[in-house]
């Protein structure tokens, strides 16, 4: 695991337990999955690379558009889905057929995997990557050593 990586993991378990807040990226007040990847690169790497702006729940739905994907591509490094490591930005499809737009992040690889991600009713939990989660992840990612 590269320092970078044990650093996001670090980071992003001191989020556990924060409430889930559309559209929110405030450790411990609120937050929403895009939220905690927020806050993780800015405890973890400094400034946020771009702005994000306001957004609705079924954002990018109706034009089917990658909106997230395409902005996971501008700032982190594409990597094979079947190359799991600790640290790794995992992107969902919630649905079958319906734009990737869940975000969370590996914190263990083995026995068990785990990651950690911000749920609606439940706030930043670290959940197993169960076969269910297994099966809605569309793209992973690796997060730059520096920036």
């Amino acid at each position: 695991m590269t320092r970078a990586a044990h650093a996001v993991v670090d980071a992003a378990r001191l989020w556990l337990g924060t409430p889930y807040v559309h559209q929110a990226s405030v450790r411990g007040a609120g937050c929403d999955c895009l939220g905690l990847v927020r806050g993780v690169w800015a405890e973890v790497f400094g400034a946020e690379p771009e702005a994000v702006p306001p957004y609705t729940p079924d954002w990018s739905e109706p034009q089917r558009d990658e909106v997230l994907w395409r902005a996971a591509e501008r700032h982190l490094q594409p990597k094979s889905l079947d190359r799991p490591e600790i640290g790794d930005l995992l992107l969902f499809r919630m649905r079958d057929g319906s734009v990737a737009k869940h975000l969370g992040i590996q914190s263990v690889t083995e026995p068990a995997p785990m990651f950690i991600h911000a749920y609606a009713r439940h706030g930043v939990v670290e959940s197993p990557l169960s076969d269910p989660w297994m099966r809605r992840v569309a793209a992973r990612f690796e997060f730059p050593e520096k920036v």
